[in-house]
């Protein structure tokens, strides 16, 4: 009986914004606006790159993947969302659930491993120019997308069964969609490998690149300082800087959800945390690299002054 009692629920509810009720139509149209920006952000993004040959090289290739991995990320998250702000169904099914938390976790890998893939670029372009063309040619740079991918998915693919293996008792999910801690919170009881298996995924996916592109940053900054020339220090530093700012956002929010103490926070700071990293980060790629890149802001002049003429 008991064990019948364990694999009961086979759907689960998303508490959602309840705490917000009279916000929720503001609430719709805020995410909205910003979900649709994200796509079209990144949409354009993409296709410059594509279309500008200037832009075919290392760093921007890996800015395309990181543009479509981001896109695909808020896709998994932002439309459900949004229908629940609307009064659409609020449940999930067993198996929705967990085909939600194995692409959320896949493109978020992916996001956080790209983003250090970017930083081994440009510290190969800074610190070992002359040979720049060999250690990142275009056979490394598609090997190296590939890997990530395929990294991304096995772990987040390693993390949900060990999640959906355990019996659930509990059908409220006490967040607006799938997420690690709110579905662990619903299980009967939590086995001490599952809280391993999350820190050792948290280090490996967080913690490891961070500290990898520490270390690049400052070779880099270091390379950058015996740089004689004022325009040359400039120039170089500005072929880092976009990268810099999001990849300091995307780790300091990841961080900040992911090793914070389970009761540290209350149930309405973890659904702003987790707005933060769902809703507003995928948005800041598109944005740091359009305002901060003369590269992109050059290549997407061209493409609306061939607009304007034909």
């Amino acid at each position: 009986m008991k064990r019948a009692n364990f694999t009961g629920v086979r759907e689960f509810v998303f508490q959602g914004f309840s705490n917000f009720q009279e916000y929720q139509l503001i609430l719709f149209v805020v995410f909205l606006a910003l979900y649709i920006l994200t796509l079209a952000g990144n949409v354009i993004i993409v296709t410059i790159i594509r279309i500008d040959h200037h832009l075919h090289t290392p760093m921007y290739f890996f800015l395309s993947v990181l543009s479509s991995s981001e896109t695909f990320y808020s896709l998994v998250i932002i439309p459900r969302m949004l229908g629940s702000l609307v009064g659409l169904s609020q449940t999930i099914s067993l198996e929705g659930c967990g085909t939600q938390l194995f692409f959320f976790l896949g493109f978020g890998i992916n996001n956080c491993l790209l983003l250090a893939a970017m930083g081994y670029d440009r510290y190969v372009a800074i610190c070992n120019p002359l040979r720049y063309s060999i250690v990142m040619n275009w056979r490394v740079c598609i090997i190296l997308a590939s890997s990530i991918c395929a990294t991304g998915f096995f772990l987040s693919l390693v993390q949900v069964m060990s999640i959906f293996r355990l019996p659930f008792c509990h059908s409220l999910i006490e967040h607006f969609f799938c997420d690690v801690r709110p579905v662990l919170n619903l299980a009967c009881a939590v086995p001490v490998i599952n809280d391993i298996l999350t820190l050792a995924l948290t280090l490996l996916v967080i913690t490891a690149p961070a500290t990898f592109l520490f270390i690049s940053y400052v070779l880099i900054i270091s390379t950058i300082l015996k740089i004689a020339s004022a325009d040359g220090w400039k120039k170089t530093f500005a072929t880092c800087s976009s990268h810099l700012t999001v990849v300091v956002i995307h780790y300091g929010c990841a961080s900040i959800v992911y090793f914070k103490p389970k009761s540290e926070n209350t149930r309405d700071q973890d659904q702003l945390i987790s707005v933060t990293y769902t809703v507003i980060t995928p948005l800041l790629n598109p944005v740091v690299y359009s305002l901060r890149n003369k590269e992109v802001q050059d290549a997407l002049r061209k493409v609306l002054g061939r607009k304007s003429l034909s």
